[in-house]
């Protein structure tokens, strides 16, 4: 027979388990006669009979309610009691944790969501803050929430620029993130307000070494909305935004599984930007990241950096492989190992959020042109070790300038791969005013043409470049070139092309041993997707040419088109004639197999 227990001794022995004693950096405690008003919560005389208050409002707060070991917890009076203290909680604190508890039974609630897969024994508290960096990945879900998300500030807050509601999205993910306090009800005035506070407080002390980056405070505050009292919105739009907080947050997050999603769907009506902007997939990202061998040691540079998908890629994997996100190592990879440039203050603004939802120092992202001088000088001071990029396609934005500048700026022998337009080097190679001044200071190593389908929406197909800077090109070595025709990504509707059959990992697992040991088993399988070309002849992947091939018909038709020239007949008036005699001057008669076609003797004669 279990021994009976009070609730004080309930609340006592919880205490202990969860270890809510007060520190530096929260209020932790148990107790009856606290109240929220004592806590901080102004004018709330409700009292809690356990809490854990962290001084920073973005991370987890706990609640707890308990009760004598005889109390039946599945009581619904109980639960409303822990819900009525969580929702208390959430006006200070985005995540909150709701614990009820009697001494053997617990249930465990995640704002006012019960967890049903919590451990059935209480645990100390870091067990039950951990539950918010747990989320699994959930991509359909991600993409219906940021589907929710385009729509609703389309339509019913009328947000006609894309890139505003990309910034405006982005900014309040990185204010729920820092600890601002988004909650149903709020008026637009104040959500808009607390938002651009938040921003601003969180960037104070990055502005001191990069004033830049008061950009995105200024755009998202001179963003307008055509319908701003729409309190159903803002009450969805806070809800929505909160749960992809959560999966940013996630220990499960892998670079751009989320905000690739994110901004794919943003992205999914105007697949180029005003500026030429290609955002880059998710896994081409992490595909070139392992291609140039990037490692936890290096300094990396995208010098068109857009929203930041390389810098956010490089971030996650080089952090993974220090040791996570609390190391020491982590802190100097953020700071010190990762460098951006974009010349848009649109796309860079999207670029700094990007990087503060990912909790990143921000202050290595410069906005400038990459082909200018200051560019270059700033580049050459950086110890660049490796550069990843997808620069604007067109002549017009000056892309060969870009890639030269970049490839002139970093130390030799740096690996630099750019994803480029299959032909972009052949047309500029052979151009007179750009020459081969490339080759004769820098390495062309390797070409690798990516799938045709790639970028389906903007009818350009591309391959990465993997330069080694600083070394002239050898004109009688070969270039090694690989084609990866299929990446496993299928088309869903209004989703663009994602990897639902999770084929991708396997192929870029082969494709990387190919290219580094074209001698090994899956090369010999894949002979006919791998070439050497001679720079003097070629810069880029060669497809197979058609076999040519005439048939009796073609000559035919030639021979026909000729002698109507000669005639001075219309070709397209006279199919236009028999077309409508055809159709509706002849009678069609079934002959066995054959179906024929008979005139009267005057048909068509008026025709």
């Amino acid at each position: 027979m279990k021994k009976f227990k009070t609730e004080d001794v309930v609340r006592a022995e919880a205490g202990q388990i969860l270890e809510f004693y007060d520190t530096d950096t929260c209020k932790s405690d148990v107790g009856q006669l606290t109240t929220f008003n004592k806590l901080g919560f102004k004018g709330v005389l409700d009292k809690p009979d356990g809490w854990y208050l962290p001084n920073k409002k973005s991370e987890p707060a706990i609640i707890l309610e308990t009760k004598s070991s005889d109390k039946d917890l599945s009581r619904r009076e109980y639960v409303e009691e822990l819900l009525k203290n969580i929702r208390i909680a959430n006006t200070q604190y985005n995540k909150v944790i709701g614990i009820l508890y009697n001494g053997e039974d617990v249930r465990v609630f995640k704002n006012e969501e019960e967890l049903l897969c919590c451990s059935t024994t209480l645990q100390e508290k870091s067990y039950y803050l951990a539950l918010y960096n747990s989320s699994k990945i959930d991509k359909k879900k991600i993409y219906s929430l940021t589907k929710n998300i385009n729509d609703s500030l389309h339509t019913r807050f009328g947000i006609k620029n894309l890139y505003h509601r990309m910034i405006f999205t982005a900014c309040a993910l990185v204010a729920v993130k820092e600890g601002a306090v988004l909650a149903k009800g709020m008026d637009y005035a104040l959500f808009h307000q607390s938002i651009l506070n938040q921003i601003r407080k969180s960037l104070h002390d990055d502005k001191k070494r990069n004033s830049k980056l008061d950009l995105l405070g200024d755009i998202y505050s001179k963003i307008e909305m055509n319908s701003p009292d729409n309190k159903s919105a803002i009450d969805d739009f806070i809800v929505w935004v909160k749960e992809i907080a959560d999966y940013v947050t996630s220990d499960n997050w892998n670079g751009e599984d989320v905000m690739g999603i994110f901004f794919n769907e943003f992205n999914r009506y105007k697949k180029k930007s005003d500026n030429g902007q290609v955002f880059t997939p998710d896994h081409i990202t992490s595909f070139m990241y392992r291609l140039i061998e990037c490692t936890k040691d290096d300094r990396i540079l995208d010098a068109t950096c857009g929203s930041g998908a390389f810098l956010v890629k490089s971030m996650c994997n080089m952090i993974k492989e220090a040791g996570g996100i609390n190391t020491k190592e982590a802190d100097k990879i953020k700071q010190e190992q990762l460098y951006g440039i974009e010349w848009d203050k649109e796309i860079f603004a999207l670029a700094c959020a990007n990087m503060l939802i990912h909790k990143d120092g921000k202050t290595n992202l410069e906005q400038m042109d990459t082909r200018s001088q200051e560019a270059f000088n700033w580049i050459a001071n950086k110890n660049i070790t490796k550069v990843l990029m997808n620069p604007p396609y067109e002549r017009k934005y000056g892309c060969m300038q870009i890639v030269q500048n970049v490839l002139d700026a970093v130390p030799p022998h740096t690996k630099c791969a750019f994803i480029l337009p299959d032909k972009k080097l052949e047309k500029s190679y052979t151009d007179k005013n750009f020459g081969n001044k490339l080759l004769k200071k820098h390495t062309l190593k390797q070409i690798i043409k990516l799938p045709e389908k790639l970028f389906f929406g903007i009818g350009v197909t591309t391959s990465i470049f993997v330069f080694e800077s600083g070394i002239s090109q050898n004109m009688n070595d070969t270039i090694q070139c690989f084609y990866i025709e299929d990446d496993g990504l299928e088309t869903v509707k209004n989703q663009g092309r994602q990897d639902i059959k999770n084929r991708w990992q396997a192929i870029e697992d082969k494709w990387i041993k190919i290219i580094k040991d074209p001698l090994c088993k899956e090369a010999k399988e894949e002979s006919a997707y791998i070439q050497s070309i001679k720079p003097t002849e070629h810069l880029s992947y060669q497809m197979p040419k058609q076999q040519f091939a005439i048939y009796e018909e073609d000559f035919i038709e030639t021979v026909m088109a000729y002698e109507m020239f000669k005639q001075n007949i219309n070709v397209e008036e006279l199919k236009a004639r028999l077309i409508d005699n055809i159709l509706y001057s002849g009678v069609f008669e079934k002959n066995g197999n054959d179906v024929c076609v008979k005139f009267s003797k005057n048909a068509g004669e008026n025709r």
